[in-house]
């Protein structure tokens, strides 16, 4: 194996390792809180996970068989379905964005009417075509044999052998990830531009009736006044910070490799395997990201964690108070003798 290989190599058993220990904490806070499980959001964010951990565990393991030997790891129906799984999360994931995207978009424009306009049933339905557009597609892929071991990304994935099937297999990854990928990103542009021109609305409000109240405190000291000041700049920078974020990553994670895979359907254009390998990984890097960016960075799910961990700390430190109480009373008996 070459240097960059080598690299290539750990980058995906770090992807890996961090994934799943990020999803596992997200599963964690899910089924610790009420509060989470009562959100109709939560149920977007745990098939998100359910993807990154079904991810972590099925298509990053075969990439890295497929670095380290070079070829295709294992037999062809494992490939097969790994290569199915691949196609349909790597879908789904994209659509649980766009339904988190659309619940944000019906919470802030529509506050008044967000319980009556995104149930729980709501929210099933949303899920139930997030799984049948996802299926669909690797259906069909795997109908006309269109997956396999692809050597550019070291993967199971959308794959064709047969030179005569090419125009029919352009089409087809044309149209899919037009409808997966930017489906998805139109999606989230207009829900979250939407979020953030309500946001921008509403710290215009605050900040002319905070510059009113600065106005009549004559007597405030500069110091205090100062502040208001700074926590208006970070209000109006806050809303910006995370949409970035949400509509940033997507964009940083998955469009490097969808564009490889167009780009790869034109004879002229050579693409090299490393960077086959790399766009594969950044799409990877999204399994590690969203448990980040959705969950456990918010108030709620790190409020959760520590009442997780102060509950096993506590718990611990009572069963270490206990077995100092029993071998307390085994000694008394040794001292009275």
């Amino acid at each position: 194996m070459s240097i960059w290989e080598l690299l290539l190599a750990f980058v995906v058993v770090v992807l890996m390792l961090v994934a799943l220990l990020a999803n596992v904490l997200v599963l964690m806070c899910f089924l610790y809180s009420t509060d989470i499980r009562k959100q109709v959001p939560g149920l977007f964010i745990l098939n998100l996970t359910f993807c990154n951990l079904l991810m972590a565990v099925s298509s990053m393991p075969l990439t890295l068989a497929g670095i380290i030997y070079k070829s295709q790891p294992g037999g062809d129906q494992v490939c097969h379905v790994v290569g199915f799984l691949e196609t349909f999360l790597t879908t789904n994931s994209m659509l649980s964005m766009a339904a988190l995207s659309i619940d944000r978009w019906i919470a802030v424009v529509f506050p008044l009417s967000y319980h009556s306009k995104m149930r729980y049933r709501d929210a099933a339905l949303i899920l139930s075509y997030t799984w049948l557009h996802s299926a669909s597609f690797p259906i069909v892929a795997a109908s006309l044999s269109w997956v396999g071991f692809h050597h550019l990304y070291a993967s199971c994935t959308l794959y064709n052998k047969r030179p005569e099937d090419r125009t029919q297999f352009v089409i087809f990854t044309g149209v899919f990830h037009a409808f997966s990928f930017l489906l998805s990103l139109v999606v989230l542009c207009f829900t979250y531009l939407k979020v953030l021109k309500v946001a921008r609305f509403h710290c215009k409000r605050i900040d002319v009736i905070t510059m009113q109240t600065l106005v009549l405190l004559v007597d405030i000291h500069p110091s205090v006044r100062e502040r208001c000041l700074e926590e208006q700049r970070r209000r109006r920078q806050r809303a910006t910070k995370k949409i970035s974020t949400f509509i940033g990553t997507f964009i940083l994670c998955f469009a490097p490799y969808v564009i490889t895979r167009l780009v790869e359907l034109s004879s002229v254009v050579h693409i090299n395997s490393h960077w086959g390998i790399i766009s594969k990984c950044l799409a990877y890097s999204k399994a590690v990201s969203d448990p980040f960016v959705y969950s456990l960075l918010r108030h709620q799910y790190r409020k959760t964690w520590k009442d997780i961990i102060n509950k096993i700390l506590k718990r611990s430190s009572i069963n270490s108070s206990a077995l100092a109480g029993e071998s307390h009373n085994q000694n008394l008996p040794q001292l009275n003798e």
